[in-house]
Formats: C-alpha cells, sequence, structure tokens
C-alpha cells in the first residue's frame, strides 16, 4: 500500500508531502489545478521515462519518494528486489526515490540502495496499477491477461511450469545423446585406431613418474661411471690404503706394550681401518645404485617417448591417458548400444511431454469454462456503467505447437464490441478513453477477488458521464477500495462523495510564481468541495444540501 508521497520541484509542485491510508481516496480540483502531475510524479516512481521538462522552472533537481508498506505481494516483491541485488528485510517497507536533474540526468535508489530504471519497472506491477485515459499496460495489455484468467480459473500454473520443463530437460537429454552418438559414429574408425593405439602401449597411472626416475638415476650413473670406478682401485689390491692400514696395525700390536703412545696410535689405526671399511662398503653400494646399463636406459627413454606422443596426439597429459582410453571405449560402447539408449530416452521424453499436456489441456478447459464465467460477470457490470449496448468476450485460442510454453497452449485475450453488430476487437483498439475506464472498471469488480497491485489508480474514469452512471461508479470503485487502497482522480461529486479520503488539488499564484498544491480535506472542506463540483464557481445553498445528501448516502 503507498503510505506516503514526497515531491519536491517537479513542474508546479515545489515541495509536498502526502499521507495515504487504505480505501478509497479521492483527488479533485478544477481543471489545469495539477492533478496530472501527481500522477506524472508517481510515474517515475514505477519507472517512466525521466523528461528534465518535470524539473520546476529554476530548480536543479526534482525529486520523489515514495513509502510502501508491507502487504500480500511483499515477498514476491522483495524476491524480485532480492534477485536484482537489493536486500529488503521482511517486514520493512519499500521506499523508491527517483531524482532528475535539469541537465536530463536521473538517479533511482529502492531503500537508500542504487537501482536502476528497468527494476523501477520491474516491480512497479506489484505496487501500483495506474488506468487512465491513455492506458497501455494493465488490463489492457494482452500480454498478462492469460494470467489474470488463471487466477480467476484456479489454473496451478506451478505445476504446469514444472511439467514444462521436466519436459524440455528430457528433450535436451535425448538431443545430446542423439547428437554425442551421430558425432561418435562419424569418428568410429579414428576411435578404433585410438582405442587399438591405446590399448597396445597400455599407459598405467603414475607409470611417467616412475620412468622419469628411473632416467635420472641411470643417466647420474652414466656420468659419474668414470670416477667411482677410479675411486674403486684405490680400495682394491694388496696395496690399497686399507691394506696398508692393516700392515702397519699388525706390527704395532707386537710392539704396543713398549710404549704408552704406542697404544694410542695403534686404537687411532683401528679406527681408521674401521671407517674405511664402512667407506669401501658405501663405495661398494653406491656403485650397485648407480649400476648404469645402456640397453635399460634406451628402454626406459623409448617407453618414455612413447608415452608423451600418445600424451601430445590426444591433447592430454600422460597421466590422463588412461581415462582417455576409457572415455573412448566408451564412446565406443554407445555406438553400439546408442539405439536402446535413445529408445529409453525417446521414451522417457514422451512421458514427459504427455505428463505436460494432460495439465495443459486440463488448463485448456478451465479457462474456457472460466471464460464464460468472467463474460457473464463483466457483462452485469456493464449495463450499469452505461455501456449496456457493449459486449464483452474472453478470448481462449489454441496456439500452435511451436508456441506452447510453460504457462500452456492457450493465447488469451479480452476482447469488446462496443456497438450492435460490431466485430469483436482488442480492448485499446476499439474503446474511447471514457468507456476503456470503465470497461476497465468492470472487469477489475469481475476479478476483484484474484487480486493485483497493492495500489490502484483511476484517472478520470468518470469524464463525460454523470448521474446514475457517476453514482455506479462510485459505488463500484467503494467496492475495489474496501480491500485495497484505491485513488481516483475526478470530476465527479458522486465518485467524489465516496472516498474514505478527499485530497484537494490548487493552483496558487502570487502574481510571479505559481504553484500547485494539495490538502487533505475535513468534513466541512468535503462538503463544499463536493458543492463546488455540483455547482461550479458560485456555491449555493442548494450545491451544500445536495452534497450533504451525497456524503449521508455513503
Amino acid at each position: 500500500m503507498l503510505s506516503h508521497l514526497s515531491i519536491r520541484n517537479i513542474v508546479l509542485i515545489e515541495a509536498l508531502d502526502l499521507a495515504f491510508a487504505p480505501g478509497l481516496g479521492v483527488l479533485t480540483g478544477e481543471t489545469g489545478a495539477g492533478k496530472s502531475i501527481l500522477l506524472d510524479a508517481l510515474g517515475l516512481i514505477l519507472g517512466m521515462r525521466a523528461d528534465s521538462g518535470l524539473v520546476r522552472a529554476g530548480a536543479e533537481l526534482a525529486s520523489v519518494t515514495a513509502s510502501f508498506e508491507p502487504g500480500a505481494l511483499h515477498d514476491a516483491v522483495a524476491q524480485t528486489l532480492a534477485d536484482a541485488g537489493v536486500e529488503v528485510e521482511p517486514g520493512e517497507p519499500i521506499l523508491i526515490r527517483r531524482q532528475i536533474k535539469a541537465d536530463g540526468g536521473s538517479k533511482a535508489f529502492i531503500n537508500d540502495q542504487p537501482a536502476s530504471v528497468a527494476l523501477l519497472r520491474e516491480v512497479a506491477p506489484y505496487l501500483v496499477e495506474i488506468h487512465g485515459q491513455h492506458d497501455d499496460r494493465g488490463l489492457v495489455n494482452p500480454r498478462g491477461h492469460r494470467a489474470l484468467l488463471d487466477r480467476y480459473a484456479r489454473v496451478d500454473t506451478a505445476a504446469m511450469e514444472g511439467a514444462w520443463k521436466a519436459w524440455g530437460q528430457a528433450e535436451a537429454k535425448l538431443a545430446k545423446t542423439r547428437a554425442g552418438i551421430a558425432k561418435a559414429a562419424e569418428d568410429r574408425e579414428l576411435y578404433q585406431a585410438h582405442v587399438a593405439e591405446l590399448e597396445a602401449l597400455s599407459p598405467q597411472a603414475g607409470e611417467e613418474e616412475e620412468l622419469a626416475g628411473e632416467r635420472a638415476t641411470m643417466q647420474k650413473g652414466e656420468r659419474l661411471a668414470g670416477d667411482l670406478a677410479a675411486v674403486q682401485q684405490v680400495f682394491a689390491g694388496s696395496h690399497s690404503p686399507l691394506a696398508e692400514l692393516r700392515v702397519a696395525a699388525r706390527r704395532l700390536d707386537r710392539i704396543a706394550g713398549e710404549h704408552a703412545l704406542l697404544e694410542e696410535v695403534l686404537a687411532a689405526l683401528d679406527r681408521a681401518m674401521i671407517e674405511a671399511d664402512d667407506a669401501e662398503d658405501k663405495l661398494n653400494r653406491a656403485l650397485d645404485a648407480l649400476a648404469f646399463d645402456p640397453l635399460a636406459l634406451d628402454r626406459v627413454e623409448t617407453r618414455l617417448f612413447e608415452l608423451r606422443a600418445a600424451g601430445r596426439k590426444h591433447s592430454c597429459a600422460v597421466e590422463e591417458l588412461p581415462a582417455k582410453l576409457e572415455e573412448m571405449r566408451s564412446a565406443l560402447s554407445a555406438i553400439e548400444g546408442g539405439e536402446a539408449e535413445v529408445a529409453a530416452l525417446e521414451q522417457a521424453a514422451a512421458k514427459a511431454r504427455a505428463a505436460w499436456l494432460k495439465l495443459a489441456e486440463a488448463a485448456s478447459k478451465a479457462r474456457s469454462e472460466a471464460a464464460l464465467r468472467l463474460d457473464a460477470a463483466v457483462k452485469a457490470e456493464l449495463a450499469p456503467l452505461k455501456l449496456d449496448a457493449a459486449r464483452f468476450r474472453t478470448d481462449v485460442a489454441r496456439l500452435d505447437e511451436g508456441q506452447w510454453g510453460a504457462s500452456g497452449m492457450d493465447r488469451v485475450e479480452f476482447m469488446i464490441a462496443t456497438n450492435p453488430g460490431a466485430d469483436f476487437a482488442p480492448l485499446a483498439k476499439i474503446a474511447s478513453g471514457g468507456e476503456l475506464s470503465r470497461f476497465i472498471l468492470a472487469l477489475k469488480v469481475a476479478l476483484a477477488e484474484e487480486g493485483g497491485a497493492a495500489t490502484m489508480i483511476f484517472d478520470e474514469i468518470d469524464r463525460g458521464v454523470g448521474g446514475a452512471v457517476a453514482q455506479a461508479i462510485g459505488e463500484r470503485l467503494a467496492r475495489l477500495a474496501s480491500t485495497g487502497q484505491l485513488l481516483a482522480v475526478t470530476h465527479s461529486p458522486q465518485v467524489a462523495a465516496r472516498g474514505g479520503q478527499h485530497y484537494f488539488i490548487a493552483k496558487s499564484s502570487d502574481g510571479l510564481v505559481t504553484r500547485t498544491g494539495v490538502v487533505l480535506l475535513d468534513g466541512g472542506g468535503r462538503q463544499e468541495e463536493i458543492a463546488r463540483m455540483l455547482s461550479g464557481a458560485e456555491i449555493t445553498p442548494e450545491a451544500r444540501a445536495q452534497a450533504d445528501r451525497l456524503l449521508e448516502r455513503v
């Protein structure tokens, strides 16, 4: 529900702050007082194109701020905003602000977070419906007619959308499998050659790393072989240092008791022999580890070359070759078992199609039945609105299969014929401004239980009518407003008398500056304004008495 509207520097409005309540609010005033300015300002909130001509003369910046209290559609609005990256806390009012610069630039904010004008347009249908002389949205736009009829008919659109999605996924999987099998069949011989080649190569996980390690070790042995052989020769033979140490130790052992220092020399020789033995042992082990076999190195290098060449050929790492082999084996198996897989997927797609068709056919039937009820309900509203010669019809037409979608197989459009014998045509193409507004009112009354935007605004729906017709319009506006919020810009005293809140729009001038202002009228003010609407510039006692009777009647 629209709770507050603040306007700054919009055309003739310098500063204006309005509070609104649930129910029916009426806006009246003399022609040219500025009622359209209010609607233009609200249109900016709803994503209307920003025109620098709306900025008040002499001002650099104009702004409009509207506050909407949470209602039945709050969750839908909050989700739409969240999808666009604008967070709204549960139960938090939605505050929309639009700024226009005199040079033409504009900015938009939702709850003080920057927002695009496209986002304003996206949330607008949840917040406000404006119906006027030149309405090209809402009920006039046939794109929304099917959704309105579905709510009226209680069609389970969510189930149908889910079935449509499941059918689409089944068809997509079938198409992908068919394309894969067709591609694989084209490459059958190539796959067979690749599989035979890789099977012969038989790549193993971790093999490349293992072979690279072996090659590095053997290459190292090849490089060190000469030095190690020379060192080994030092230890070999009867004249090696270790053999000489042993001879010296035996001789010292016979005479070591002759002097203490000789004992120490013998001990040092024993330690030297132990270290020399250890060195010789480790040298022999190193020789074994680094043993170089040219034939073994050649075998390792050949295997590495084959593996890496295969990796380059199949555009993958050597480590991925086993998986690549399995992938190509699977592709060949798919060719051989493809017919059975395709048959199963065809059956699944057919089943999904049948499930959607069942729901779509049921929805189509429900729409056709509901269309008759809606036509009768609208017909009952036309005569009191001085449209008794007009006819209304809800067209439910079957679409070609290529046009089916998540919402079903039907095109729905509201059609009217305003004169006897005339052909039916779309709402917007055949109705005049006044007729269009009254048709929309009739539709709204018929669809009242199905709801709509949080706030409805009717702009001069009573233009060109009076008396009983104006009375009928007022009654229906009040009925629509009983469960929500409706604002009506009106010239009719019968409609104005129905308002729970009455706003008077007036234009004033000090000779230099002209301003538009809005006043919320009290009881006495309402009587005077309705009397003015009845009698014109000079308010007579009879007009005041008639105004009292209108106010008492409601």
